[in-house]
């Protein structure tokens, strides 16, 4: 398995961030990593709900929730073909003075995954640093 992990500190409150985060159709406007967002499930986000990602440079996928608990401030969802299966987590933590603790990770597993991972480790490290830092300057700009 290959693991991603970036993390950033928001200054702003965990409920804001959190709605922000899980308004996953609204996510183009804030990060370039998406260009497009369709929600397969009628509904608000929920355990097994897909979502249908376009991403520069990757394959559409559709991905699905896994973990959703906004008291944990835990959001997981996966997404996968034949050999490789990719699992992105965003977990909110309380840092102090009230600002919030984001940790995005991507890990890959498979067989194709571990290879995948390698040749896209670069393309990785910069999808995650901007979603992190495209999620902290929208919700710090209210």
């Amino acid at each position: 398995m290959s693991t991603f992990r970036y993390g950033v500190e928001i200054f702003a409150r965990q409920e804001r961030v959190w709605d922000t985060l899980v308004d996953v159709e609204r996510w183009p406007e804030w990060t370039p990593t998406v260009t497009r967002v369709a929600r397969l499930d009628p509904g608000p986000l929920a355990l097994g709900s897909r979502t249908r990602l376009w991403q520069p440079k990757l394959l559409t996928t559709v991905w699905r929730v896994t973990e959703l608990d906004p008291d944990a401030g835990i959001f997981t969802w996966v997404t996968g073909r034949p050999g490789i299966r990719v699992t992105a987590a965003h977990r909110l933590d309380l840092a102090p003075g009230g600002s919030t603790k984001l940790t995005l990770e991507l890990k890959y597993s498979g067989l194709i995954g571990i290879f995948m991972a390698m040749q896209l480790r670069h393309l990785n490290w910069e999808y995650i640093t901007q979603e992190g830092q495209g999620l902290k300057m929208r919700c710090e700009q209210w």
